[in-house]
C-alpha cells in the first residue's frame, strides 16, 4: 500500500491551494479571453466581405463590450437582491457589491467612448483632437455625455445609503445606448430603439442576476434557501430569454430582410458576428435547460450550479460578442 499522499488531499506540510487565489486567476484569464473578441474580431469577420472597417473599429468594440458588462452587474445585483428577499428564510448575508467597481469601469468607458465622439469617430492620438464643446452640438455627441454623466451618478448611488436608487442612472444608460444604436436616419428609428431596449435591459438582467446569484450560494449555508433562490431565478430567466430572442430576431430582420438574410449571414461582417452570438445564445440556452434539470430532478438541486457557472462564462462570450457588433458596419438593406 502506498504511503504517499493521496491527490487533493494536503499532509500539512505545504499550504494548500488558496481557492481565491485561484478563482481571481480564472477570473482574470477569463476577462483577458472576452477581450480579445473584439480586439481580434473586427478583421476575421471583414475577411472576404469586401466592406471596410471604420477607424479605431477595435477599440470601439472592446469600449462597447466593457461598458455592456459594466451596466450587467449593478442591474443584476438588484435584480437578484430583490428575488433573495422573497425567499423563505433566506440569510441576510449578501456578497459584497461590484457596483461601485462596474460603475467605474463603466465611466472610464464612456469617457473613452465620447472622446472618439468628439473627433467626429476618429481615434484621438492627443488631447488636442478633443472638441469636448462640440458634443453638446450632436446628438450623438449628447448621448454620450449622458452616458458618462449616468455611470458616475450610478457609481455615487452605490456608495450611498440608498443603492437601489442607482437603477435611474442605469436605467439612463440603457435608454441612450438603445437612441445610439439607431440614429434618426434610419428607418423605423423609434420602433428600432424599442427593441435595443428591451433587448438590452432583458440582457443585462440574465446575465448580471446569474452572476451575482452565484456569488450569493457561496455564502448561504442554507440549501433549501440556495435553492429556493436558483429556482426563482431560473423562472424569471425564461421570460427574460423568451424577450431577448422575440427582440433579437424583430431586430436582425428589420436590418437583414427575410430574403437576403442567409446571404447576409455569410457574406457580411455583421452577419458573421451575429451567427457567432446566436450559436452562443443558444448553445447558453442549452446549459440553461441542463441547470434547470437538475434543479427540479437531481438528488442535491444545488448541482445546477455547475451548468449556472458555464453559462456566466458563455453570457460573458455573448457580451463580447455584443460589444463587437456595434462596432461592424450595419448591413445595406437589398
Amino acid at each position: 500500500m502506498s504511503t504517499g499522499s493521496s491527490p487533493g488531499v494536503s499532509d500539512g506540510s505545504a499550504p494548500g491551494p488558496r481557492p481565491g487565489l485561484a478563482r481571481a486567476v480564472a477570473v482574470v484569464a477569463l476577462v483577458a479571453l472576452a477581450a480579445l473578441i473584439p480586439l481580434l474580431g473586427p478583421p476575421a469577420a471583414l475577411h472576404g466581405t469586401g466592406e471596410a472597417a471604420a477607424p479605431g473599429t477595435r477599440g470601439i468594440g472592446l469600449l462597447r463590450a466593457v461598458l455592456f458588462a459594466a451596466l450587467c452587474v449593478p442591474l443584476g445585483e438588484l435584480f437578484v437582491d430583490r428575488l433573495a428577499r422573497s425567499v423563505p428564510g433566506a440569510p441576510a448575508v449578501r456578497p459584497r457589491s461590484w457596483a461601485p467597481y462596474a460603475a467605474g469601469v463603466g465611466f472610464v468607458a464612456a469617457l473613452g467612448l465620447a472622446s472618439v465622439v468628439s473627433t467626429g469617430n476618429l481615434v484621438p492620438h492627443s488631447p488636442a483632437d478633443l472638441d469636448v464643446g462640440g458634443l453638446y452640438a450632436s446628438r450623438d455627441g449628447k448621448l454620450a455625455l449622458l452616458e458618462v454623466n449616468a455611470f458616475a451618478a450610478a457609481g455615487l448611488c452605490a456608495l450611498s445609503r440608498r443603492p437601489a436608487s442607482q437603477v435611474w442612472p442605469l436605467a439612463a444608460v440603457v435608454v441612450a445606448e438603445a437612441l445610439r444604436a439607431h440614429p434618426t436616419t434610419e428607418y423605423g428609428p423609434l420602433l428600432g430603439s424599442g427593441l435595443t431596449l428591451v433587448h438590452l435591459t432583458c440582457a443585462s438582467l440574465w446575465a448580471g442576476g446569474l452572476l451575482y446569484a452565484l456569488r450569493t450560494l457561496r455564502g448561504w449555508g442554507v440549501r433549501e434557501a440556495g435553492a429556493a433562490l436558483l429556482g426563482l431565478y431560473a423562472r424569471v430567466a425564461a421570460v427574460l430569454l423568451a424577450a431577448i430572442t422575440a427582440t433579437g430576431v424583430w431586430s436582425s430582420l428589420r436590418r437583414m430582410p427575410s430574403d437576403t438574410i442567409l446571404d447576409q449571414l455569410t457574406g457580411t461582417a455583421y452577419g458573421r458576428a451575429l451567427l457567432a452570438k446566436v450559436l452562443l445564445v443558444a448553445a447558453v440556452a442549452g446549459l440553461a435547460l441542463w441547470a434547470r434539470i437538475r434543479l427540479s430532478r437531481a438528488a442535491d438541486p444545488l448541482t445546477a450550479c455547475s451548468p449556472a457557472r458555464a453559462e456566466v462564462v458563455a453570457l460573458g462570450v455573448v457580451v463580447a460578442l455584443s460589444g463587437l457588433l456595434t462596432a461592424l458596419p450595419v448591413p445595406i438593406r437589398w
